[in-house]
């Protein structure tokens, strides 16, 4: 009979595949006291949720296996005390969300949304004219997180020749204006683009104070995690009009998103589809198999988060 070996949210079909062969897969829902002890691979994905509380559940566990570099699910610091690996596929997913926060930049400020359900409806007759956009080159970019994300992010800006400004406890780069606060940057820029990590410590990060000073003409992109942002306000701000427009492909508590901002052609949603395009998730795949794979033949894993 197969070892068992552990997942929290639907596979992909190359990892599914890959791990059966030596496994027999089972979801936390089936979990008892008698195959909760033998198991020590957890397989997970960026949104996956590996609290204290199943850890405990979980005595023999020793390889958590993450599809996807987010792991704000995963309670680090106590596997770090129980000696349990975290891997994630860094990297190899860069290119697809920078792509992805410059398509939503562009698509809020040059209304792309709204005009295409403007044609849709047959509203576009002689005489009726869709109304202005806003353009894009030249305007100044904040960026929220420059690590590798945020300088895809600056590369791709750089290339429609915009002043590029950013905020990060942790980098330093010449190449770009540094702010030392949130607020002040906001304040300063036309287009606020989230890149940071999602931790405790950054949970509400961009505030109702940060999304009052970007204001009634700045646009808010997160294609990082919806924690970052304090969701309810950000509603609010809509709402009243203080927030000029929100791009969003993350929420807080996916996959619900706030009623009230459905239907408005200054929101702009996508579902969670940053690092979504064929070649991206191939390579994934060949991370976390691979990882899987150095896990069971007792050799070095490819991408732990610690040592």
């Amino acid at each position: 009979m197969k070892p068992y070996i552990l997942r929290n949210v639907k596979l992909d079909p190359r990892v599914e595949a890959f791990a059966s062969e030596y496994y027999t897969i089972i979801e936390v829902s089936e979990l008892n006291d008698e195959n909760a002890k033998d198991i020590d691979v957890l397989l997970t994905n960026g949104t996956g949720k590996a609290p204290k509380e199943l850890l405990d559940r979980l005595p023999s566990l020793k390889l958590i296996d993450d599809f996807g570099v987010g792991f704000d699910g995963v309670d680090i610091e106590e596997c770090k005390r129980r000696g349990i690996a975290v891997c994630t596929t860094p990297g190899v997913l860069t290119e697809d969300v920078a792509d992805l926060a410059l398509s939503l930049l562009m698509a809020s400020s040059r209304r792309v949304c709204a005009a295409s359900r403007f044609v849709n409806a047959g509203s576009w007759q002689p005489g009726k004219k869709f109304g202005l956009a806003h353009q894009v080159s030249g305007k100044k970019v904040g960026i929220v997180g420059l690590g590798r994300i945020g300088r895809a992010v600056a590369q791709r800006c750089a290339g429609f020749d915009m002043q590029i400004c950013y905020f990060d406890g942790y980098v330093t780069e010449p190449k770009y204006q540094k702010f030392e606060s949130l607020v002040e940057l906001a304040r300063e820029v036309d287009f606020l683009v989230i890149c940071a990590a999602a931790t405790a410590a950054n949970r509400a990060l961009i505030s109702e104070e940060v999304m009052r000073a970007l204001g009634p003409e700045g646009t808010l992109v997160n294609v990082a995690r919806g924690s970052l942002v304090d969701e309810k306000a950000m509603t609010k701000l809509i709402e009243e009009g203080s927030l000029g427009s929100v791009a969003l492909d993350v929420f807080e508590a996916e996959p619900h998103v706030p009623e009230s901002l459905l239907g408005r052609d200054n929101v702009i949603f996508t579902p969670h589809i940053a690092s979504a395009t064929v070649e991206t998730r191939q390579k994934m795949a060949e991370i976390v198999i691979g990882n899987l794979k150095a896990y069971r033949e007792g050799t070095p894993l490819l991408t732990p988060l610690f040592k």
